[in-house]
């Protein structure tokens, strides 16, 4: 029974929902049968419990005596049956207005039309109450100008008809819709390397551009500005539109789009780092503050160790060594617990070096075992500058060894096998330069600068000189 849809389905049920399952079951107006009653409550006991279902136990819950497997399929069906129902119910209702504006429906049916008008009153003000102004919002608008409408031509043709409110809620709903999908649709085909016809988003895109008023709305404007960065070739314009109208309008979006729409946004950011533009570890900061601000980057009550240390870095490379410690400090008890230790001391390992502590900072790299692969060559990265630079040149070739082993025996592939290879390469260039030659020293800052893959290549041009 384990494998049966309707214990799947119950197990997903919280402590609430069980209880309600309850009463929808002693109705009458749902539930007329006896038997999927008892089932449940022998289904419902098991969850309670942690025990798994047995059919035979089943069976005499439910028939109180023998009978064959056949019966108990059928009351397991027709249970199910009832759950879906539930399910169905609490969504419809879950939404305040969504109640009024079908209520209005009702009334209109009825010919009611003073409880009609009171009902979609409620809805409206319901809807204008709540702090969101998703897609959604404006499918609420659209139900309800759809209900007035259909009251307003019901036997009332000479009456001036909300055709306008209704057409124009209509295409914001559309609009809103369309920009949010092509925005994920972006992020889906960068990670599964697809392409996607985005239809009429040329048009939209056009109408939105044309529009005074539609670039105000939160559900448009962000995502409008979102795509364009996203897509155009000159698109840090569009980002600049973009970034002010999210940091200003946090709340009015539900929260899954609020972080949607700043990973987009950071996602761009690290594109341009990445193409030597360093004002957007600013941009980038800005966004991870805000982020964090609002609560956005914990999932289940966990940070990402990858967000914390990007976090932290870029803290750090923009001269924000107070933030950065006090960030590193505050938010380690939110890290998965095997990454902590290790996350937490390579972090303040970073903010040390960059006060120029490094006895302070040493230590704290050898405060951690760092399990994680990308860590680990970060960590050894950051000891390879701190003996650089503090002459500790017998230490750095046996770190430099050590480092090269390291890798070799790794299952490192790709961009960072080549990145922490040529790191390991060029501090080996810098142990054997020759402080005097003035063209050795250029031949190597020149072969630094044209390297394609080195994200160290800012530190090894300054050691070069």
């Amino acid at each position: 029974m384990e494998n049966a849809r309707l214990w799947q389905t119950l197990r997903t049920l919280t402590a609430a929902e069980r209880k309600q399952m309850v009463s929808w079951l002693q109705s009458p107006f749902f539930c007329r049968r006896a038997q999927p009653v008892a089932l449940y409550e022998y289904l419902r006991g098991c969850l309670d419990t942690g025990k798994s279902p047995e059919q035979t136990a089943a069976i005499r819950a439910v028939f109180r005596s023998e009978t064959d497997v056949q019966a108990l399929r059928v009351v397991m069906t027709e249970l199910m049956g009832h759950v879906e129902h539930f399910l169905v119910y609490t969504e419809k209702f879950e939404q305040k207005g969504d109640f009024y504006t079908r209520l209005a429906a009702a009334y209109r049916k009825r010919g009611l039309e003073k409880h009609f008008r009171q009902s979609l009153h409620t809805a409206r003000g319901d809807w204008a109450g709540q702090p969101y102004r998703h897609a959604e919002f404006f499918d609420a608008q659209v139900a309800i100008e759809y209900e007035l409408y259909q009251f307003q031509t019901a036997g009332r043709r000479t009456e001036a008809l909300n055709w306008q409110e209704l057409s124009d809620q209509t295409d914001t709903a559309f609009i809103a819709h369309k920009l949010r999908q092509a925005c994920f649709a972006l992020s889906h085909q960068v990670v599964y390397s697809t392409n996607y016809d985005f239809g009429l988003l040329d048009a939209v895109l056009e109408h939105v551009r044309r529009s005074e008023h539609l670039p105000a709305i939160p559900s448009v404007g962000l995502y409008f500005y979102c795509y364009l960065f996203l897509t155009e070739v000159e698109g840090e314009p569009y980002f600049q539109e973009f970034k002010p109208r999210l940091l200003a309008n946090l709340g009015r979006l539900p929260v899954d789009e609020q972080r949607n729409l700043h990973l987009l946004a950071l996602n761009f950011c690290i594109r341009k780092i990445n193409l030597s533009q360093p004002d957007y570890f600013r941009e980038a900061l800005d966004l991870y503050k805000s982020a964090l601000g609002a609560d956005l980057l914990l999932e289940n009550g966990q940070l990402s160790h990858f967000a914390y240390n990007n976090i932290a870095a870029i803290a750090l490379k923009v001269g924000e060594a107070d933030w950065a410690e006090e960030f590193i400090q505050q938010y380690a008890p939110f890290l998965e617990k095997k990454h902590r230790d290790a996350a937490f001391h390579l972090n303040l390992a970073r903010v040390e070096y960059g006060r120029q502590n490094m006895r302070s900072a040493l230590l704290h790299l050898q405060q951690a075992d760092y399990k994680d692969l990308i860590n680990n060559l970060i960590a050894k990265t950051l000891q390879l500058k701190i003996y650089y630079e503090t002459d500790e040149l017998d230490a750095l070739d046996a770190h430099l060894q050590s480092m090269q082993t390291f890798i070799r025996r790794q299952r490192v592939i790709g961009y960072h096998k080549t990145n922490y290879n040529n790191i390991v390469r060029y501090g080996r260039r810098l142990l054997q330069l020759n402080p005097n030659s003035r063209q050795a020293r250029e031949k190597l800052r020149n072969q630094i600068e044209t390297e394609p893959v080195l994200t160290e290549k800012e530190w090894f041009l300054e050691m070069v000189g």
